[in-house]
């Protein structure tokens, strides 16, 4: 007598769960989400990216077996997709709603993205948000609620979108394709890759901190 297959949860915070369970389509859903929706700040984009990589090696034992052409399809265009849907977002009323958040993790981000744009101006800032947790989430909105204009947007947008996604998961693939039988340390790789995706939100946090203190002393 068989038993049917027990369901397992999705553990949306993984990404080996979330490849398994909704694969290519799941990439899409996930950075759309991450991207364009400010309730999406806490999806693991980057080790998602980065494990979907892996995972398009022949041969891997991971959860699901991926083709890299459809990978790199389907993240490009939930990450695009989703930062216009959030800069549209925010020209409708982004200010209002990072206002009324209570996710201290999603108003720190919006402080870092803020200060992203006044540092190194629109075009830079919306490229280099993509590498940054959190910040990738939030600055969409405000670059909308901002009226950064919508053509200066959508150009850097793109590229950075395209530079992040791809650039993520062909580092994984390339390191796949390297190392025989990767899939053994797939756990300690994304916990690195995540580590490492958070250092430049760290360091931002820090230079920040050090900067109120002096001007604290200064006052």
């Amino acid at each position: 007598m068989s038993l049917a297959a027990t369901p397992q949860a999705v553990n949306v915070l993984d990404a080996g769960s979330l490849l398994g369970a909704f694969g290519v389509l799941g990439i899409a859903v996930v950075l759309f989400a991450e991207t364009g929706l400010l309730v999406g700040f806490f999806l693991p984009g980057d080790s998602l990216l980065f494990t979907a990589g892996l995972l398009c090696v022949p041969g891997t034992h991971g959860p699901v077996e991926l083709s890299l052409p459809q990978v790199l399809i389907a993240a490009v265009a939930g990450a695009l997709l989703g930062a216009q849907a959030g800069y549209w977002i925010g020209r409708r009323g982004g200010r209002a709603l990072l206002a009324r958040s209570r996710a201290g993790r999603l108003r720190e981000g919006a402080a870092r993205a803020e200060e992203l744009l006044g540092r190194y101006g629109h075009a830079r800032a919306i490229v280099l948000a993509r590498f940054v947790p959190v910040v990738r989430t939030v600055l969409n909105p405000l670059a909308g609620a901002l009226d950064v204009s919508a053509g200066l947007f959508t150009l850097w947008q793109v590229v950075g979108g395209v530079l992040w996604t791809a650039g993520l998961v062909l580092a994984g693939y390339a390191l796949g394709s390297s190392v025989p039988d990767v899939d053994r340390y797939l756990l300690p790789i994304v916990a690195a890759v995540v580590v490492v995706s958070l250092i430049p939100l760290a360091a931002e946090m820090l230079r920040s901190r050090g900067r109120r203190t002096a001007e604290g002393d200064n006052s």
